[in-house]
C-alpha cells in the first residue's frame, strides 16, 4: 500500500474530520472522491480521456462494440467526424449516432422493397422524396450524416433538450420515443471511439471533462457538488443502496438525467406518521421527502432528505440539470444530505441498486467533484 504525503495525510484527516457526522442514521464512509493530486485520480475518473482532438482513422481496424459490428462501428465513425468537421460539440455527435442506431443499426440500408419505409434510405433512413437529397446522396454516408447535423443545428434549443426529442425534431418519426433507448451505447460508442468525448462537456467544442454542475455530452449531469460521504453497501452499512453527498440544507438538487418523475412523496416514518417539513433522526425510518426519475435505458435515480416538498409532480418530464428539489434532513437523517441511489432495470428493490460513484463516473459525471 503506498504511503500518503504528509500533506496529503493531513488534507484527508482535515475532510475525514468535517464529515464527522451521521447520515441516514449511519457512520461516515468517507470515499474522498477529488481533492488529491492527479497521480491520485488517474483511475478514479474512467480510462478514455474527454475528447479527441484528430479525425477518427476510417480506415483502421474497428472494433465491435456491444452487438454492432466493424462496418457498423466504421459507419459510426464518420458520423463523429462529420460532427467534428463542422465544428458541433459531441453531444451532437451522440445524438446523430443513437439516431442511425434507431433508423439502419449503423447500417447503410438501400431499397428494402416492400419492407421499405416509403423511399427511406441511408444511415438515417432519409427520404428523397422529402427533399433529402437524391436516392445516391441519402446513401453516401458522409453527405447523410451533413444533412442530419443541418437539420439538428436549426432545432432551436437541441443542446438542453433530450435525445429523444433533438431526434425526433430532426426525423418526424412514427416511433418519437424510440431514439432514448439507445443513449447509453451510444455514449459507450463515441468514447471508444474519440477518446471519451461523451465525457466531456457536451455543449462545449474544447473537450473539458464535465465537472459538477455541468452537463456532459452523454446527457448527464452530477446531482449536487459535494463531498461523498457514506458510500454504497459499505461494510458498516451494508443495506445502503446509495450514496450520501454531504452538503448544506436547501442546496438545489438537480435531474442528473432527462427522464419523466415516477414518484414524488413524504416516505417518512415507518409507523405511518407524515412528518416530511420537520428535520429527522437516525432510526426514525424513511427517505423523507424524495423523488425517483426513469431515464432512458431504463435506469431509475432516487433523492431523499429534501428539506421541502419537492418542485415536481409524477409524470411530468424533466431535462438533465433541472431543479427538482432542495437538500435537507427529512426522514431516517441526521444532518443535512442527499442520499442519492442509480437503479437497473426499473428495479426500486436493492437487486436493482448499483453503486453511483461507479455508474456516474461512466456517464461523464462523476460525484464529489472529480474531474
Amino acid at each position: 500500500m503506498r504511503r500518503l504525503r504528509p500533506t496529503r495525510f493531513a488534507l484527508l484527516v482535515a475532510v475525514v474530520a468535517t464529515l464527522a457526522l451521521l447520515c441516514c442514521g449511519g457512520t461516515v464512509s468517507a470515499i474522498l472522491v477529488g481533492g488529491l493530486g492527479e497521480e491520485d485520480k488517474s483511475n478514479t475518473f474512467s480510462a478514455f480521456g474527454c475528447g479527441q482532438g484528430d479525425p477518427i482513422d476510417e480506415n483502421a481496424d474497428m472494433p465491435s462494440i456491444s452487438d454492432y459490428g466493424p462496418q457498423q462501428i466504421r459507419n459510426a465513425a464518420i458520423i463523429i467526424n462529420v460532427g467534428r468537421e463542422l465544428q458541433l460539440p459531441p453531444r451532437a455527435w451522440v445524438v446523430a449516432v443513437a439516431t442511425a442506431m434507431q433508423e439502419s443499426r449503423l447500417s447503410n440500408l438501400g431499397h428494402l422493397g416492400s419492407a421499405n419505409d416509403h423511399d427511406s434510405l441511408g444511415l438515417f433512413q432519409q427520404r428523397p422524396s422529402a427533399g433529402w437529397g437524391t436516392p445516391a446522396q441519402v446513401q453516401d454516408p458522409i453527405y447523410a450524416s451533413r444533412k442530419f447535423y443541418e437539420k439538428l443545428q436549426t432545432v432551436k434549443g437541441w443542446e438542453r433538450m433530450s435525445l429523444t426529442k433533438a431526434a425526433q425534431r430532426v426525423q418526424r418519426s412514427a416511433y418519437p420515443n424510440a431514439y432514448a433507448k439507445h443513449e447509453l451505447i451510444a455514449t459507450e460508442i463515441v468514447n471508444k471511439l474519440a477518446n471519451g468525448a461523451a465525457n466531456a462537456v457536451g455543449s462545449s467544442l474544447a473537450m473539458v471533462c464535465a465537472a459538477s454542475g455541468q452537463i456532459a455530452a452523454s446527457g448527464w449531469t452530477a446531482p449536487v457538488k459535494a463531498v461523498v460521504g457514506s458510500g454504497f453497501r459499505t461494510p458498516q452499512r451494508p443495506t445502503h443502496q446509495g450514496v450520501d453527498l454531504i452538503i448544506g440544507r436547501y442546496t438545489p438538487i438537480a435531474a442528473v438525467n432527462s427522464g419523466t418523475v415516477s414518484i414524488v412523496k413524504c416516505d417518512d416514518d415507518r409507523r405511518g406518521r407524515r412528518s416530511c417539513n420537520v428535520d429527522g433522526f437516525p432510526g426514525k425510518g424513511g427517505c423523507g421527502w424524495m423523488v425517483e426519475i426513469v431515464h432512458a435505458g431504463s435506469v431509475m435515480t432516487r433523492y431523499c432528505h429534501m428539506v421541502q416538498k419537492p418542485f415536481v409532480e409524477v409524470g411530468q418530464d424533466v431535462a438533465a440539470g433541472a431543479i427538482i428539489g432542495r437538500v435537507g434532513t427529512s426522514g431516517n437523517s441526521s444532518g443535512p444530505h442527499l442520499h442519492f441511489e442509480v437503479h437497473m432495470n426499473n428495479d426500486r428493490t436493492s437487486r436493482g441498486a448499483v453503486d453511483p460513484v461507479d455508474w456516474m463516473r461512466k456517464q461523464g459525471a462523476p460525484l464529489g467533484g472529480e474531474q
